[in-house]
């Protein structure tokens, strides 16, 4: 009845005339405006990071001109993007001089980001027809890049590697702030890519041994180890290696179907020890709040045809089902960037 009302073009003139409502009212319109123009703000973005504008205001402030230049477009072009940047507060005039506003400036001291923007491509091209998308028509841009059943790799493995290298450092500071290794002696990373989380965890805990868990084609393309230990495999075919009381899974659980998902936990809880952990780190999803998880994490993973956003409750089920004796959540800093949850066998 409250959204069939909400809806009535009569009431909402009515609340948009009553100072009582008027504010709410125009919260309202302003938040289905940024609905609607939403793909265009990200467009903005974009232009900004691939013109390579971003990272030259971050150096000093740029006349139209020079940033004409930069861009490689006209200079009313350029004077089009800055502003438009400058109303989503990425770019700021000052003197007639642009610099980078208060967003800009944190998007610059964020490099993951930007990648994840250069690699949103990808998403847009399959979110030009979203219920296309939905449907699983044609081949998909991103579930053509992301092929995690292929056991050689090669170009993919490498292009998924270094994409989360970038992100890791944000994501590792998540279980930084959240739980303590101190209780720990050795940690094994499963889909630990490059060793991006397991170096930020190192620098924290340097008496902590490492290890990591990936495809042979990703364990082939790292190079300095670090002191960490490699070892190649499925982590869906094949047995986890002994001799860690702590395992990590850090955005490998929702890349994954509930199937496939099961097989990684109960292959963890048969490779940890008696009051052996595992540490999960992810984005997770809240239903009806938070759009990061089913709306964009959502959509995303719908693109790439594999995984699906899960809530707390949904995991602390799957971890009970692999055999795991307790689970316990643990408060990150950032929920937007990921969740922990720590299971103990």
């Amino acid at each position: 009845m409250r959204n069939r009302l909400v809806g009535n073009s009569a009431f909402q003139r009515w609340a948009l005339s009553n100072p009582l409502t008027r504010i709410k009212a125009r919260r309202h319109a302003r938040a289905l405006f940024d609905l609607t123009a939403g793909f265009v703000y990200s467009q903005v973005t974009s232009a900004l990071v691939e013109s390579d504008l971003l990272d030259a205001l971050a150096t000093r402030p740029r006349s139209e001109q020079e940033a004409a230049e930069l861009s490689g477009l006209g200079i009313e072009s350029a004077r089009t993007l800055l502003r438009a940047a400058a109303s989503l507060g990425l770019t700021a005039e000052a003197e007639s001089r642009w610099t980078l506003g208060e967003r800009g400036g944190a998007l610059a001291g964020m490099p993951g980001l930007s990648d994840m923007i250069r690699h949103h491509r990808l998403l847009y091209a399959d979110l030009a027809d979203p219920l296309a998308m939905l449907r699983r028509e044609g081949p998909g841009a991103l579930a053509s890049l992301w092929t995690y059943d292929d056991p050689g790799g090669g170009e993919e493995a490498r292009i998924y590697s270094r994409l989360m290298t970038a992100t890791q450092p944000m994501v590792a500071a998540q279980a930084l702030a959240a739980y303590s290794f101190t209780r720990h002696v050795r940690l094994l990373d499963i889909g630990g890519g490059q060793g991006a989380f397991l170096r930020e965890i190192g620098h924290e805990y340097p008496a902590l041994g490492l290890g990591l868990f990936d495809r042979p084609a990703v364990i082939e393309t790292i190079g300095d180890r670090d002191g960490i230990r490699l070892h190649a495999g499925s982590f869906l075919t094949d047995p986890l290696p002994g001799g860690y009381d702590l395992h990590s899974l850090v955005r490998v659980l929702h890349d994954h179907d509930d199937a496939a998902a099961m097989a990684i936990l109960q292959a963890s809880r048969r490779a940890l020890p008696p009051g052996g952990r595992l540490l999960i780190v992810e984005p997770m999803a809240e239903v009806g709040r938070a759009p990061e998880g089913h709306a964009y994490f959502g959509f995303y993973l719908a693109a790439m045809r594999s995984g699906r956003p899960r809530t707390a409750a949904e995991i602390r089920a799957m971890l009970r089902g692999a055999g795991f004796a307790r689970v316990s959540a643990c408060r990150t800093p950032l929920p937007l960037v990921a969740h922990c949850l720590v299971a103990s066998t």
